[in-house]
């Protein structure tokens, strides 16, 4: 087994700790949701494992796992606690705070929860990505949802294309001319421009609640991350 940390990344986190790590010996790895991702600056293995079979010997090969994918990555972070407990693999989970509720906020523990309370003439910017979409379609609500790559033409959604992070003000002309009405997303924490033009605008915002802690050490610290990245990581030859 090689002094080798892999990385789940995907998220702007992972790439913080990417960026001050590449002196050591990491393997980073992308799900491959996105077509064209930033680059991580270090050996990258992209479109995941195969299955727990394919995760299990990308472990045989590695001292440690770095857990940095999306807050709402569940079955991902699940498997990983797991593999990596039988393992006997060091695990830490690294995440962005989620956001402090704010007043007026519409909480649901699920897409299909939030979809069900809204009216059918709502006018709905999905933040939540384009897999949360079949929770909405076919409820006669007019669909607004971002997205990161281009996407085949639906019936019953408007894509709106584009790369986090999004300014303020771009936030608010996009919801003004979209006339939106309802903003649904997911407690995903980080920059909040789209919550603070929402409620500018007098938008319903609906936060979908984070899933719950699948165990496993976790932190919020970048600074802990990388610390941890560097005991277990053998420096690149």
């Amino acid at each position: 087994m090689r002094a080798r940390v892999l990385i789940l990344a995907g998220t702007a986190e992972a790439r913080q700790v990417c960026a001050v790590v590449r002196d050591r010996d990491v393997l980073a790895s992308l799900a491959g949701a996105t077509a064209e991702p930033a680059s991580l600056g270090l050996p990258t293995r992209r479109g995941g494992f195969g299955g727990e079979t394919g995760f299990r010997a990308a472990l045989e090969d590695a001292a440690a796992v770095l857990d940095a994918t999306h807050p709402f990555a569940s079955a991902i972070t699940a498997r990983a606690v797991r593999v990596c407990r039988e393992l006997r693999r060091p695990y830490l989970r690294l995440t962005r705070p989620p956001w402090a509720f704010r007043p007026g906020w519409r909480s649901a523990s699920s897409a299909g929860e939030a979809a069900a309370r809204l009216s059918p003439d709502a006018r709905v910017f999905l933040a939540t990505g384009p897999g949360s979409l079949d929770a909405f379609a076919g409820r006669g609500l007019t669909l607004f949802c971002r997205r990161i790559d281009p996407a085949p033409d639906r019936s019953d959604v408007t894509w709106i294309v584009g790369r986090p992070p999004f300014a303020y003000a771009v936030e608010v002309a996009l919801f003004r001319d979209l006339r939106i009405t309802d903003l649904v997303t997911k407690n995903a924490g980080g920059p909040a421009a789209k919550l603070d033009a929402a409620e500018a605008l007098g938008l319903a915002v609906h936060v979908i609640d984070r899933p719950p802690c699948a165990g496993g050490e976790e932190t919020h610290d970048i600074d802990r991350a990388i610390a941890f990245v560097r005991t277990h990581a053998a420096p690149r030859p």
